[in-house]
């Protein structure tokens, strides 16, 4: 544990914040102002100081994290998160390209015959990419099970991406990628892509809205092997809070300015319009 062996005037807590969790430990009695300031120490400069935060506790009877009740204190071994308590206004749902990361999810050979519209998506996939060299945004690419599945497919340029890394566990959020993101503490919103939309895309958005990021799903660059299966994820994940975009919504959204020195690369990007295929009439 991070604070070593612990005695009876302290109990053993699980904090997390964002993608990360941390063991620690605090006086028994320890209070809402306390376990917020226990929070501020651990992540520091990760957490964004205008901000306001609220603790939460999983509740064990619930199966999910709860608000604390009013008067809480600590008293046995538990885990607790931050959660943001409300996004500014002007910052919700926006995108900006020092606080986004791309994710790109298991685009590999093998599911080349398989996945619907799979041409579609790997042509708007390479422009994301392309589009993120262009803004300096972060690429970070998962591979399922590559030994069986393969390598991300040759058409997709994954030159500079940040990490490359193989998987099975469905999400993508795993310790390497949790250790990439934690080099970008001003990080607030993943812009996600791949397949399937079902499985990996669905876990992977649902475990990073559960940390507190903003997660935007661009439907024209991700798919299922079942039209029905994508079909329902997107809606799931719609009412969960997620955004469902598109490839060209995402970049003019980065690019913000048609003075911005890089809108002439990103209108270069996006001037054929993304594939009009069977995607975007079954979402």
């Amino acid at each position: 544990m991070a604070d070593g062996h612990y005695n009876n005037n302290h109990v053993p807590v699980l904090f997390s914040y964002s993608v990360f969790s941390r063991p620690s430990s605090v006086p028994v009695g320890s209070g809402h102002e306390l376990l917020i300031q226990k929070c501020r120490s651990i992540y520091g400069n990760q957490i964004d100081v205008h901000r306001k935060f609220v603790i939460q506790l999983f509740s064990e009877e619930w199966g999910q994290y709860i608000d604390l009740p009013k008067g809480f204190s600590i008293s046995e071994k538990c885990k607790l998160r931050l959660v943001p308590l409300q996004m500014d206004i002007t910052t919700l749902g926006n995108l900006s390209p020092s606080t986004t990361v791309f994710f790109c999810c298991d685009m590999q050979e093998r599911f080349r015959p398989a996945i619907k519209y799979f041409g579609d998506i790997i042509s708007v996939g390479q422009r994301l990419l392309q589009g993120a060299r262009v803004l300096g945004i972060p690429i970070i690419v998962s591979e399922q099970y590559p030994k069986g599945l393969g390598n991300t497919v040759q058409e997709l340029d994954l030159t500079g991406a940040k990490l490359v890394f193989p998987k099975t566990k469905f999400s993508m959020v795993l310790p390497e990628v949790e250790a990439a993101l934690a080099e970008f503490p001003g990080m607030r919103s993943v812009v996600l892509f791949g397949v399937e939309t079902h499985v990996c895309i669905q876990q992977t958005a649902l475990d990073l809205t559960g940390r507190g990021l903003e997660v935007h799903i661009v439907a024209d660059a991700t798919s299922s092997r079942s039209m029905m299966d994508r079909m329902f994820a997107l809606e799931r994940l719609a009412r969960s809070g997620i955004t469902v975009t598109t490839s060209e919504a995402v970049l003019l959204q980065l690019v913000a300015d048609k003075e911005n020195p890089k809108f002439k690369e990103i209108q270069n990007l996006i001037k054929a319009s993304a594939p009009e295929s069977g995607l975007l009439s079954k979402v």
